[in-house]
C-alpha cells in the first residue's frame, strides 16, 4: 500500500560515516501508567542529535506528552533503552528522575505546556529562577538571575514580581528562563504555546530558535499544530495510539507519501486566511498495522510504518 518497498527498519538507527551521533536514542521504547492498562507508549524508536529539533505530533491522547514526560524522567518506563550522549554526560533515560544522576537531570529540562500552573502562585520569578540555580550549580545570585531573565526578553526587575503579574507569554517567558537556569543540553518544550495568541506564539517561537542557536541546544518540541512544526521543526514524528507511524524530515513528511493517519492531520490543517473548516475522512477504520510491525524506507530517513488496508 506504500511506495519503497518492504522493510522492517526501526527510526532509531546508527549514524552514517561523517553524521554527527545522536544525543538521545530511543530503541522499542515502552510506557505503562499502571499494571493492567494498555500502554500509553509502545515500541517507540527515534532520535535526536545536538542541534536539532524533533517535532512529535498527534491528536489528544496519541501519547505524545507522555514520551515528553518519560525523556524528563517524569514517569518510567516499562521496557525498551532509553539513553543520553550528550558532550558533558551519558547516561540511561529509563529510570525516573530520581534515580538520574545530577549531570543528567541537569541536561534534560522540561518546559511544561501551562506556565500558569506549573509556577508556584507564591514564590517570585527570581526565587523560581534561583531554585534550579542553586540546585545545579550551588549558587543563586541576583545577577544571574537577572541575566537569564534578560536571555528570555524581560528586564531583571520582573525578578520581583509573581506569576498573577504576568502575561501569558511574560510567564511562558519564565518557564524557559527556569529551564535554562539548568544550562541543560535538551530542552522539552510541551505544548508550549497552545494557550497564546498567535503574535505571542510566534514572540515565544523566536525566542526558541534564538536560544537553540546561540546555546547549541536540542529540542523535543510536542505539538498539535502542524502549522507551527513545519516552521520549528528539523525533523518531524507522528504519533496514535502511543506509536509513532511515520518520521522523517520535516518538509518530506508534509510532502509526502504519508502514512494514512498522517494524510488525515495534514487534511485537517487550516490554512491561512480560511473561514471554514476543511472536510476531513475520517481515516482510522481504512487501515491497521500490518502483521510484523516492519517500516518502509522512502530515503533520507523518511520511514513509515507499514500498514494495510483494514477495509
Amino acid at each position: 500500500a506504500i511506495p519503497g518497498g518492504p522493510g522492517a527498519a526501526a527510526p532509531a538507527t546508527a549514524p552514517a560515516e561523517g553524521q554527527v551521533a545522536p544525543m538521545v536514542v530511543a530503541d522499542g521504547l515502552v510506557v505503562r501508567y499502571a499494571r493492567g492498562l494498555p500502554p500509553a507508549v509502545s515500541d517507540v524508536s527515534f532520535t535526536i542529535a545536538p542541534r536539532e529539533t524533533l517535532a512529535v505530533v498527534g491528536e489528544s491522547g496519541s501519547g505524545k506528552t507522555t514520551l515528553a514526560t518519560a525523556l524528563a524522567g517524569l514517569v518510567p518506563t516499562e521496557s525498551g533503552t532509553f539513553r543520553f550522549q550528550g558532550d558533558r554526560v551519558e547516561g540511561d533515560l529509563t529510570s525516573a528522575v530520581a534515580g538520574r544522576s545530577p549531570a543528567l537531570r541537569r541536561a534534560v529540562q522540561l518546559v511544561f505546556q501551562n506556565a500558569d500552573t506549573s509556577l508556584n502562585p507564591r514564590r517570585t520569578v527570581g526565587a523560581a529562577i534561583a531554585r534550579p540555580l542553586k540546585l545545579f550549580t550551588g549558587r543563586a545570585s541576583a545577577e544571574r538571575v537577572g541575566e537569564i531573565l534578560t536571555e528570555v526578553g524581560l528586564s531583571p526587575d520582573f525578578a520581583a514580581r509573581l506569576p498573577n503579574q504576568l502575561s501569558g507569554g511574560q510567564r511562558q517567558r519564565v518557564g524557559i528562563a527556569r529551564a535554562l537556569a539548568a544550562d541543560p543540553q535538551l530542552v522539552i518544550a510541551d505544548e508550549i504555546t497552545t494557550a497564546l495568541d498567535v503574535r505571542v506564539q510566534a514572540e515565544i517561537l523566536d525566542l526558541l530558535a534564538g536560544l537553540q542557536r546561540d546555546k547549541g541546544l536540542s529540542c523535543l518540541f510536542i505539538s498539535h499544530d502542524l502549522a507551527v512544526v513545519r516552521g520549528v521543526a528539523d525533523r518531524v514524528a507522528v504519533m496514535t495510539g502511543g506509536r509513532i507511524v511515520e518520521i522523517g524530515p520535516t518538509e518530506r513528511v508534509f510532502g509526502g507519501p504519508n502514512h494514512p493517519y498522517t494524510r488525515q492531520l495534514l487534511a485537517a490543517t487550516l490554512e491561512p486566511g480560511a473561514t471554514e473548516l476543511p472536510a476531513v475522512e475520517d481515516v482510522t477504520a481504512t487501515w491497521r498495522d500490518a502483521a510484523g510491525g516492519g517500516w518502509r524506507e522512502l530515503g533520507d530517513g523518511h520511514r513509515i510504518r507499514d500498514w494495510e488496508d483494514a477495509r
